[in-house]
């Protein structure tokens, strides 16, 4: 795919979703950190009906710690593989208050480097949470990147690079969020809305799907 048609994409999904952002619910950089954690495998959804409960009764370090193992469990108990991330958000908690003052580091060392926290986390935390231009590539951004063509590759990092490397400048802090809500509306995994979407047309997809109706369809198909 050439620059000039990576950048009509681009200008057309951000006049599609103009005020693109995470759907996870929080009010602080810890509160994004530990629903990015919990949003491993789980639907945004889910995560959210978890937290809606949980950051009002702990939404520090040291709130969450005192919660305890089967407290917390009880709060995320829904959303899956909820034994282990409970764990490691309590690890990570003490982590932050022993090293960090009790905030949540601006650096991608120190945060690959808490438990539970990969790298997808991290560029999450640092894109929202601090504005770096940076491609946390989930299962929406790998689909997209190699369906499109926007960025292939057979591996996450691969794909992240081939993104770094190829969104325009400008659009590069929004790409993260551009990329997942078209992928999460519109160009789905099963069954990609086509006829809805505004970059068909420079999309270089080969199997587009188009859901008309037989009442609809010209004569001539």
């Amino acid at each position: 795919m050439n620059a000039a048609k990576r950048l009509a994409i681009f200008k057309r999904l951000q006049q599609a979703i103009p005020n693109p952002a995470t759907e996870l619910k929080y009010s602080s950089t810890f509160e994004l950190l530990i629903a990015v954690m919990l949003s491993a495998q789980a639907t945004d959804k889910s995560v959210n009906l978890a937290t809606d409960r949980l950051f009002p009764v702990a939404n520090t370090p040291e709130a969450m710690l005192a919660l305890g193992l089967e407290t917390l469990e009880s709060y995320i108990k829904t959303i899956g593989l909820y034994h282990a991330k409970a764990r490691n958000i309590l690890a990570t908690c003490q982590i932050l208050i022993q090293q960090h003052q009790s905030q949540v580091p601006h650096s991608r060392t120190a945060l690959e480097a808490l438990p539970g926290v990969g790298r997808k986390t991290a560029n999450v935390v640092l894109n929202t949470a601090f504005g770096e231009p940076t491609i946390a590539v989930d299962t929406h951004l790998f689909r997209l990147g190699n369906r499109i063509r926007l960025a292939t590759g057979k591996t996450v990092l691969e794909v992240e690079k081939k993104y770094v490397k190829t969104i325009p400048a400008a659009f590069m802090q929004d790409a993260h969020h551009l990329l997942i809500l078209h992928g999460r509306y519109v160009c789905t995994a099963r069954k990609p809305k086509c006829a809805e979407c505004c970059i068909e047309d420079l999309c270089e997809y080969q199997a587009k799907e188009y859901d008309i109706s037989p009442s609809v369809k010209s004569a001539d198909q």
